[in-house]
């Protein structure tokens, strides 16, 4: 008998990924089947596992509420584990408690899993707090969009304008100049402090402060638009005091990010916690090598070699990979010395517990040969160099011209990455960015292929080209374009220091 599956109701929270509950972040890495809307963050599906099934609901791809409830519905009979991934809270404005209904009447198991709600984050990322025991002791939540066709739902703006504390008005941005005048007809104060925060909790957020009666006309001015929700009462006032979200270095920088899917995430992660808009469009990816035998060949002679050579964590991650479907002993790697190539290389190692024997302050092939040669001659040596296929030859060149015997191993190979899974290259391509940032040569010509790169530095003439060492700096000038900034430590965190210089 085929065993049933469970729909979960998750809230994605109001935008930024890092909101998302623990739980929710659990239920999206165990999901065969999401089912995501449009305003939820894209970043949030990196969680997913690479064989789950994902369906947007949005704009692009119009997904009517009942052929989602069959969705979930079909998928859970089918034995799914399904993720109705909502933004915000499922039972906030989001017709969670609709789905809800129409798995109980199919006697589908269901659990819901409470989201970060814009209510609450939005007005925090502006500085505005809802409660202050010196303003007030309560809040009250509405939406600004009706139902002409249902007066049981309408608003009733006689009572809502009597009621004490702060208010919160959910999409109400496109009526603002209605409800905002309704207000005033039935008593509220005109001068009531309001605020207006649009895509609140993302690098893109964009906020306004004014009063009742000048709020509508400050929100055009800005050109804010949906999603957005407005704060009235006293508590906005605090706004100047503690907007702590705007204040962030990077607050409001749109930066590209090239790197592989895989490695993305704790470069995109530090950049928005400073507070930038990113865009992911990754440019490569692993595939296998062309010759795998060499690397079989390798795995036997471990024990031959005097230095392994690291030069990025996934190569670390794939040489350790097929290391212990061989192998189920660390102590089989031998008695070799252990090189890395960048921090982040060297931590991948310590993970496993492996000391690091030489690691340079530059990235560069004799750099990395002076490194290793640091504690006495590596002449005669037999040096294993596990790194990319069809990698810079100036390393395995330095190395022979310290007397070192080198094996250079492809561990994999990089090829283009041109998927847009999110749309986020297509949003590109629309308005452009303030940054691009590349951490390789590679990212630089698979970037070009797709995109044409100074044909677009044309078309976004203000666009700034950030990389992280003299080789990318070389693969850009190739292309006679010039990086504004080339960072003075060649890691991820070099770079994001080089963009903090930049005013």
């Amino acid at each position: 008998m085929k065993s049933k599956g469970t729909v979960y109701l998750v809230g994605a929270g109001p935008g930024d990924p890092e909101l998302l509950t623990l739980r929710g972040a659990e239920l999206l890495r165990r999901a065969d089947v999401i089912i995501y809307d449009l305003l939820v963050n894209p970043a949030l599906l990196r969680l997913a596992r690479p064989d789950a099934e994902l369906f947007s609901r949005g704009k692009r791809i119009v997904m009517p509420q009942e052929r989602i409830n069959e969705m979930m519905i079909s998928r859970a009979r089918d034995g799914k584990l399904v993720v109705r991934l909502k933004g915000g809270d499922p039972y906030i404005f989001g017709r969670g408690g609709e789905e809800a209904e129409a798995l109980a009447a199919a006697k589908v198991p269901f659990e819901v899993v409470p989201g970060v709600s814009s209510i609450v984050a939005a007005p925090n990322y502006a500085g505005i707090p809802l409660t202050h025991r010196d303003f007030c002791s309560s809040f009250t939540v509405f939406t600004g969009h009706e139902n002409s066709a249902d007066a049981k739902i309408n608003l009733r703006y006689e009572e809502i304008a009597k009621i004490p504390g702060t208010k919160i008005v959910l999409m109400g941005t496109e009526k603002l100049d209605e409800w905002t005048r309704s207000l005033i007809a039935h008593g509220m104060p005109a001068d009531t402090p309001a605020a207006i925060v649009e895509s609140g909790t993302l690098g893109r957020q964009k906020s306004v402060s004014g009063t009742l009666a000048t709020i509508a006309v400050l929100a055009r001015e800005k050109g804010l638009s949906p999603p957005a929700l407005t704060i009235l009462g006293s508590v906005v006032n605090l706004r100047d005091k503690l907007n702590w979200a705007e204040k962030r270095p990077l607050f409001g920088r749109r930066i590209v990010v090239t790197r592989s899917r895989l490695q993305m995430g704790a470069f995109s992660r530090k950049l928005s916690e400073l507070g930038a808009e990113i865009l992911e469009i990754p440019c490569v990816k692993s595939a296998t090598p062309d010759n795998k035998n060499d690397f079989i060949d390798a795995l036997l002679s471990l024990n031959s070699y005097d230095w392994l050579v690291f030069t990025s964590p996934n190569g670390v991650s794939t040489f350790f990979d097929f290391f212990f479907k061989r192998f189920h002993d660390l102590r089989d790697l031998g008695g070799a010395r252990i090189a890395a190539v960048g921090p982040g290389t060297a931590a991948k190692l310590r993970e496993l517990h492996l000391q690091v024997d030489a690691m340079p302050k530059e990235f560069i092939g004799r750099k990395i040969a002076e490194a290793m040669a640091g504690d006495g001659s590596i002449e005669n040596s037999k040096v294993c160099l596990l790194r990319a296929q069809n990698a810079n030859a100036d390393l395995p060149r330095a190395l022979e011209e310290f007397g070192a015997i080198v094996d250079d191993i492809a561990l994999y190979k990089t090829v283009a990455e041109t998927d847009d899974y999110f749309g986020a290259a297509r949003n590109f391509l629309e308005h452009g960015a303030d940054w691009i940032t590349f951490t390789s040569g590679t990212t630089v010509e698979y970037f070009h292929a797709r995109f044409d790169l100074p044909r677009l530095m044309k078309k976004f003439p203000a666009m700034k080209i950030a990389v992280i060492g003299p080789e990318t700096s070389r693969a850009l000038r190739a292309l006679k374009v010039e990086p504004a900034v080339e960072a003075k430590e060649h890691t991820p965190d070099g770079l994001i220091a080089g963009l903090l210089r930049i005013k």
